[in-house]
């Protein structure tokens, strides 16, 4: 039975076999030039050899013997070779364990999981490898801001099994999607959007020299409407291998109302709308907010409508943030035309539909709010109850996370090119509670002023 490490350091294990095989190349070098030349070193035949006389035959060959050290393999490259007929090798949970624990490594659930770092590792390989591996409990919560909205986190080790799902088949969906797709892709979050739609912007109305319009819509109640079989389709359609088909399936189709555990004040549930609760809906509809998994499934369905929207419909001024998307043109008729498409494509191809109340058609000079910033003319700007719930939060928060919260703000606003005054009320906020900040209002300290 092969011994099987796991490399916590080194997560690739051909890196690792590398590393082993260059450090060995060295050691022999070093051992070699170690041991000086025949003719240099005394004693040897050729330094003590006297010149040849008539008549004396002199031996000028000597023999050495060196002794080797048998190369050794890296703990991976066997365990791998065995992993990898399995569908999945150890180094990949390794990857998706550290990729799980960034910016999360001081909460209970993370360090539950690496007081027995390398038991639990091991635990969950096995499931893995055997098929055993079902997801376990989660927890469901409430948040309030920025509006009552129901969150599911699934358990650590499940987590971890999300990010490796994730690194393997993620890459080969990301490269069918447009670039005016964002969220939950690398590099393309809410100053990513914000930043190109600002550049449509400039580019539809030449410098805001002409008029143009912008229909901006929202998809109702879109994570608790989305059909899992439908999307579980659209994932097996790009994945080959058996090992990963089966775990997508497991992950994307369980069921956390099964068994999970619900954290804080009961009441809190009556705020959310039954419509909007997932353990109100049928077990074939939703996506439990809150998992990986659920982001990066809700932009593999919704790129149906974005190729629809580029191909068919042939719109160049487009962009999509999850479920909030955005369409622009110098004529408000051709705006009304592609509603009608879209309204039309959303329900016959992906099941979902538009919330009439959040679909906007107006003139662009009049603003635009996308991802928590409004663009105007020449200038784009935090969105004013954004601000203002900053403002309230920072009065609100206790003196020993006070620095946290309202950096945090102050970096959320850096995102506008237009966010001195904000920065400025926020800083006026923070210095009468007795704190000090920055003269570029970019950040506050731990000390009181």
């Amino acid at each position: 039975m092969t011994e099987r490490r796991f490399n916590l350091v080194v997560p690739l294990a051909h890196e690792a076999t590398a590393m082993r095989n260059e450090d060995t190349d060295r050691q022999r070098a070093a051992r070699s030039s170690a041991v000086s030349r025949l003719s240099d070193r005394p004693g040897d035949v050729d330094s003590t050899m006297v010149p040849p006389t008539r008549g004396i035959r002199t031996s000028t060959t000597a023999t050495r013997t060196t002794t080797t050290r048998a190369r050794r393999s890296a703990p991976w490259s066997s365990a791998d070779r065995n992993e990898e007929q399995d569908g999945f090798s150890g180094a990949e949970l390794v990857t998706a364990y550290h990729d799980c624990r960034r910016t999360k490594r001081n909460t209970v659930s993370a360090l539950a999981f690496e007081v027995d770092l390398e038991r639990n590792l091991m635990r969950l390989h096995e499931e893995l490898a055997s098929g055993a591996y079902r997801p376990g409990p989660s927890r469901c919560f409430v948040i309030t801001r920025p509006k009552p909205r129901e969150v599911w986190a699934a358990g650590f080790p499940d987590r971890v099994v999300q990010h490796m799902v994730y690194n393997r088949i993620g890459a080969r969906f990301e490269r069918t999607f447009i670039a005016d797709s964002c969220a939950c892709i690398k590099g393309r979050g809410t100053l990513y959007a914000a930043q190109r739609l600002e550049s449509k912007v400039r580019s539809i109305t030449q410098n805001w020299s002409r008029p143009a319009f912008y229909l901006k819509c929202d998809l109702a109640n879109f994570f608790v409407s989305i059909k899992k079989p439908l999307l579980l389709e659209l994932f097996l359609e790009k994945i080959d291998e058996p090992f990963w088909r089966w775990l997508t399936e497991i992950v994307l189709m369980h069921d956390p109302r099964g068994d999970f555990t619900y954290l804080g004040d009961p009441g809190l549930m009556a705020l959310v709308p039954p419509h909007k609760r997932l353990l109100e809906q049928p077990a074939s509809l939703g996506l439990p907010i809150g998992n990986l998994i659920s982001q990066f499934g809700a932009n593999v369905l919704l790129n149906v409508l974005d190729q629809f929207v580029k191909h068919e419909l042939l719109v160049r001024h487009y962009i999509r943030y999850v479920d909030d998307f955005l369409f622009l043109d110098e004529s408000p008729r051709r705006l009304n035309e592609i509603l009608a498409e879209v309204t039309a494509f959303l329900p016959r191809h992906l099941g979902v539909h538009l919330n009439p109340r959040k679909t906007i058609l107006q003139p662009i000079e009049r603003g635009i709010d996308f991802v928590g910033q409004v663009i105007k003319p020449w200038h784009r700007s935090t969105r004013k109850r954004t601000r203002n719930d900053a403002l309230r939060r920072v009065r609100e928060t206790e003196p020993a996370d006070l620095m946290q919260v309202a950096n945090s703000y102050f970096g959320l606003m850096r995102q506008a090119s237009a966010s001195h005054n904000d920065r400025a009320r926020l800083a006026n906020v923070i210095r009468s509670l007795g704190r000090s900040v920055d003269f570029n209002l970019t950040k506050t300290f731990r000390g009181k002023a």
